[in-house]
């Protein structure tokens, strides 16, 4: 059975597309590096500049822009408030400068991007990218501060732990939903990813971040930086059962909602207790309302200056929720011209190795979509068909695969690319050489690790 016999030929429509795609990147990218105009507005510009050109009506552009836009914010942007509001609570309240004094007291000097690496595994295993680079921040930016590193030397290695499990291992939707289409087994990919994961982390993480951290220096951003600041004085800080406790919150809650998924009866009062609290906006909510209390109340702080604590965290975010909402946007509006149809035809029009054909179109759909959840459930769907017949290990090496894929090269239409850069403070030369670089790494290790392994397991 040959794939490309299903997929429609190719039509000038397809080239126009792909031209007018690379054209509105080009103008994002000048018209922030150049012209200095503001992420969002350049964004919105780079959209009617595709959509026209791919011959989209102005309003359906409009629209569809508004619909990507609203749909990120109304996942991220909750998501990212609730943690901007956390992560000021625990530095406020000396918790983040807690567990950061503990963990330096295993770990010094070049050990540093180790531990975060090993942290970010843990806090990121059931988390979202968004949740976990939110729950992380106050903990890099006081780790930073307090072992005076380089700040990508402690947020790279960070960064690569959370985006290789967001890629490879479930409970993360993209590798749950690539295990379900090619009938896999859950516990052999699981196995496998860990596997598969580990060099990946080494690579992209602490060793990178070691060498780019002394060739690209920059300083802590202002306004982000500022919301991690502060802490009261230490006979007022909780102490570090506490503190981990608060971060950790919300993993738990998320990890019993997988939980709930694969062992618990469903419809039983177990399974939807563990169900609503293990939703991410519910676990993040319920893990402030925590913090508030336990970091708060308890530590002697007044209601007053509580309230104002969780207010200033919200407006040095404005700016990231607006670009992020404008990624989104632009990715809908690139789904809606077709985009993924035509990144198929180009994947699916040469005769490659099974497991490397899923890699490619798995990093083509990413590239044009800027969604990995999309490029690994498209890309699943595509060569599902075609690996009916193999085993159960084999299937779950094609999801790896898939999941490698679909974070190649991260850029400017993933919302990704913009929570690191405002995060960070960094401009868009430094966010590719950061979070693009991560990203590549990690994918390039991933396809090396399943081609390597579908050897020795065949």
């Amino acid at each position: 059975m040959h794939l490309t016999t299903e997929i429609a030929a190719w039509a000038a429509q397809d080239t126009r597309l792909l031209v007018c795609i690379l054209i509105a990147l080009i103008a994002i990218v000048l018209l922030i590096s150049v012209l200095k105009i503001a992420p969002f507005l350049s964004i919105l510009l780079g959209t009617f500049i595709a959509g026209t050109g791919a011959g989209l009506p102005l309003e359906k552009i409009a629209s569809s822009f508004s619909k990507g836009a609203g749909s990120i914010l109304g996942e991220a942007g909750i998501i990212i408030a609730l943690g901007a509001m956390l992560g000021a609570l625990m530095a406020d309240s000396g918790a983040a400068d807690k567990i950061v004094t503990t963990l330096l007291r295993y770990a010094r000097g070049a050990a540093i991007p180790w531990m975060m690496a090993l942290v970010a595994l843990v806090v990121g295993l059931p988390l979202f990218f968004e949740v976990g680079l939110v729950m992380m921040a106050p903990i890099i930016f006081v780790m930073a501060r307090r072992s005076q590193q380089p700040i990508l030397r402690v947020a790279i290695p960070a960064l690569a732990g959370m985006t290789t499990l967001h890629a490879l291992l479930p409970p993360h939707p993209g590798p749950l939903i690539a295990v379900s289409a090619l009938h896999a087994d859950l516990g052999t990919t699981m196995l496998l990813g860990f596997v598969v994961a580990i060099p990946a982390v080494i690579l992209a993480g602490p060793l990178y971040g070691m060498w780019l951290a002394p060739r690209m220096p920059i300083g802590e951003p202002e306004q982000i930086g500022a919301l991690f600041k502060g802490q009261q004085a230490a006979e007022l800080q909780p102490g570090f059962l506490p503190s981990l406790v608060t971060i950790l919150l919300p993993v738990v809650l998320m990890l019993g909602r997988t939980v709930a998924k694969i062992w618990v009866t469903p419809e039983t009062t177990l399974f939807e207790m563990l169900n609503f609290f293990g939703e991410p906006i519910i676990a993040l909510t319920v893990t402030v309302l925590f913090a508030v209390i336990v970091l708060g109340w308890a530590q002697g702080t007044d209601r007053n200056k509580v309230g104002a604590i969780l207010r200033k965290a919200l407006p040095p975010i404005a700016g990231l929720l607006l670009t992020i909402g404008a990624g989104g946007g632009l990715k809908q509006a690139l789904l809606t011209a077709g985009i993924s149809d035509t990144i198929t035809k180009v994947a699916t029009g040469t005769h490659v190795p099974l497991i490397l054909l899923a890699w490619l179109i798995a990093v083509a759909l990413r590239q044009a979509t800027g969604s990995a959840t999309v490029a690994t459930t498209a890309t699943a769907g595509i060569v599902a068909p075609l690996v009916a017949s193999l085993s159960g290990t084999h299937n779950a090496l094609m999801a790896l695969a898939i999941g490698a894929g679909s974070v190649f090269f991260c850029h400017v239409n993933d919302a990704g690319f913009w929570m690191v850069k405002e995060y960070f403070g960094l401009d868009l030369k430094q966010t590719f050489a950061t979070w693009s670089v991560i990203q590549t790494i990690v994918s390039v290790v991933g396809l090396g690790m399943t081609l390597l392994l579908w050897g020795v397991l065949t």
